[in-house]
């Protein structure tokens, strides 16, 4: 017979247990800037405990903020008087019994602008990227650390670097581009490249058409800026290197069609992004106007990506170039050198290892099919992943496809399937065996291993830099010169400012537009204007599009961008000798887009009669201050 307990027992056994408590834990939500806010984490965990109404902040003892709480995870900004440089103590109380305490570090808010300007001023001095990268990542972390070193050693790779590998898109970006890389080593081990090559000879029969194809070929490939860079870059590579146009130009090519076309085209994985933000922003206003329709509104006002466009194709077909490119256009075509001597590429594909196998047919088909495969899934993959099966015509159903795909899934979908389509082709015409196939495809891996490296460590000091809240400094420091006129290009230059040292375009949307539209909109009804007037429009379009275009632009000019990273990966070249050679043609487009563009425009001209005269400018800019490659 089992005993049980008498129940005056069971009462007092009870009565001993703690009651329920609500469990709070709180920590830092980076570094804070001196005179702003102090940022926090909090996970509120009942316990069995009714939920606490709402949660009671101290900021070093003193109360200063109350805050209704939701269950999970939340994050809290807090508006305490000025603190001084240095630890502060910072706790979070709720419900029975809950506390938690955490440290938040104030400092200067210029030292937010450090980390990213040392790792690019010593890439660009030293050359050395890796290097330079790391000890940007490590000044950074030194920062967050109070100044403790081996903290900051530890913290540099337990955090930002494990951070980086963690995160799930970035971990796709490199399941992706490694699978091409694998792709890439079984269709020259199979015999495609050169296939191709001699198969392109025909058409593309000098450095000039060559460079157009190029050209051509990043424009048609407009649904994605990463499989634009890794597909124009892998199949031009060998073309160019026949024709004698150098690496640098390649790249050059690659990086500035790849974000500017897929920002622009109403129809790519850009648009959900960028429609999504215009909208939020709209809703915060009350401004009564369709998101989509102003993001089409806004195409003829972003002239950095449309002049870098132009510029692209008018040294392609003129055969002229100037500074460091023309340098080293002149000796690939001089002397066959399409690398520097010194030269590092990201990605290497001359390896003894990927020649074809003697005596084999050498057909372009293995090249093109496992392209055009990569290619047809990932168009496909974004319809399928984006589709709701909503009403509407065909062409608006694609559109919102598009919009709401997940690029992500979708590349590595075509990645998968470009590698399985070449093993495929190269196994079943007997050219390389089941071993060869592998040895080709581990080989091909092999050769992205540093350009995964660079890339995440340009993940890393992105990391640092949302840490130190780098992008909202750089905005708080300039958003008291704004002014009506001259808000489209202040808003260009701090967009590109921000995307420059943060790497990162969609980033740098994301922060700036919430913040720039409730400007603008400030800004038109301090002067009058109301939501029906043209002119209340026209300074919305002007301060949207600004954000658009110089997200791109500080994009495509950083060394730290994962799209410019990658430009060099994928055409084979020196990424310092990428950024070096395209630098001075991105701060010419950006220059010319704010002459004759972002300001004028601000004061009532045409963005059509803008464009005009950037087309005349910059083509005649090429032919007065460009030198032939070939005199």
């Amino acid at each position: 017979m089992r005993r049980c307990l008498p129940l005056a027992a069971l009462v007092a056994l009870g009565a001993a247990l703690p009651a329920a408590a609500t469990s709070l834990e709180v920590s830092p939500a980076g570094a804070a800037h001196r005179g702003g806010p102090v940022r926090v984490k909090v996970k509120v965990t009942p316990d069995g405990a009714p939920l606490p109404a709402e949660l009671v902040f101290r900021v070093d003892g003193e109360a200063v903020q109350r805050q209704e709480v939701g269950a999970g995870g939340s994050e809290f900004t807090l508006r305490p008087p000025t603190l001084s440089v240095g630890w502060h103590e910072v706790s979070v109380e709720g419900g029975e019994g809950g506390h938690a305490t955490t440290r938040v570090l104030v400092i200067p808010g210029i030292l937010s602008v450090l980390p990213p300007l040392v790792a690019i001023a010593l890439a660009l001095i030293f050359r050395d990227v890796l290097v330079s990268l790391f000890v940007g990542v490590f000044s950074g972390a030194l920062i967050l650390a109070g100044g403790h070193g081996p903290a900051a050693f530890a913290r540099s790779i337990d955090q930002f670097l494990l951070g980086a590998l963690a995160d799930k898109d970035h971990a796709a970006i490199i399941i992706f581009s490694t699978l091409l890389g694998g792709m890439v080593g079984v269709i020259n081990r199979s015999g495609g490249t050169q296939g191709i090559v001699a198969a392109l000879s025909r058409y593309a029969t000098t450095a000039r058409s060559g460079q157009l194809s190029a050209w051509l070929m990043g424009v048609l490939v407009f649904f994605d800026d990463y499989a634009n860079t890794l597909i124009v870059g892998s199949t031009m590579r060998p073309v160019t290197d026949r024709l004698r146009v150098s690496r640098e130009k390649l790249a050059y090519i690659v990086d500035s069609t790849a974000a500017p076309v897929a920002s622009l085209v109403p129809l790519t994985t850009w648009i959900g992004f960028e429609v999504g933000l215009i909208a939020a922003a709209f809703a915060d206003i009350g401004a009564p106007y369709n998101a989509y329709t102003t993001f089409i509104a806004t195409i003829p006002y972003r002239f950095y990506p449309i002049f870098a466009l132009l510029l692209g194709f008018a040294v392609a077909v003129s055969g002229r170039d100037l500074g460091p490119m023309l340098a080293a256009e002149r000796r690939a075509r001089r002397s066959g050198e399409v690398l520097g001597a010194d030269a590092v590429p990201l990605a290497d594909f001359s390896s003894q290892l990927l020649l074809p196998p003697a005596g084999k047919p050498l057909r372009a088909a293995n090249a093109v099919l496992p392209i055009l495969t990569v290619i047809a899934v990932t168009v496909g993959g974004l319809y399928l992943t984006g589709r709701t099966g909503g009403g509407g015509g065909l062409l608006e159903g694609v559109r919102a496809a598009f919009a709401a795909a997940d690029p992500f899934k979708a590349l590595l979908w075509a990645s998968l399937a470009g590698v399985v389509m070449a093993a495929g082709l190269a196994i079943a015409q007997r050219i390389l065996t089941v071993r060869e196939t592998m040895a080709a495809l581990v080989e091909g891996l092999k050769s992205m291993l540093l350009a995964m490296v660079v890339l995440t460590l340009a993940w890393s000091i992105g990391a640092v830099c949302s840490e130190l809240h780098t992008a909202e400094y750089v905005v708080g420091v300039t958003r008291s010169v704004l002014s009506a006129h001259w808000l489209p290009v202040l808003v260009f230059l701090v967009s590109a400012a921000v995307s420059f040292a943060t790497g990162t375009s969609w980033g740098t949307m994301a922060i700036v537009m919430p913040l720039v539209v409730p400007i603008a909109h400030g800004l038109a009804v301090e002067t009058g204007l109301s939501f029906a007037d043209p002119n209340y429009r026209v300074l919305m379009l002007g301060a949207i599009s600004s954000v658009l275009a110089g997200s791109v632009w500080g994009d495509h000019c950083s060394p730290i961008s994962d799209t410019t990273v990658m430009s060099s990966m994928a055409s084979g070249c020196d990424h310092i000798a990428h950024v070096r050679t395209q630098l001075p043609y991105a701060l010419a487009v950006g220059v010319v887009g704010m002459a004759v563009g972002d300001i004028p425009t601000a004061f009532g001209l045409s963005p059509w009669i803008s464009l005009a005269a950037g087309v005349v400018i910059i083509v005649g800019g090429v032919r007065l201050f460009g030198r032939p490659v070939d005199g």
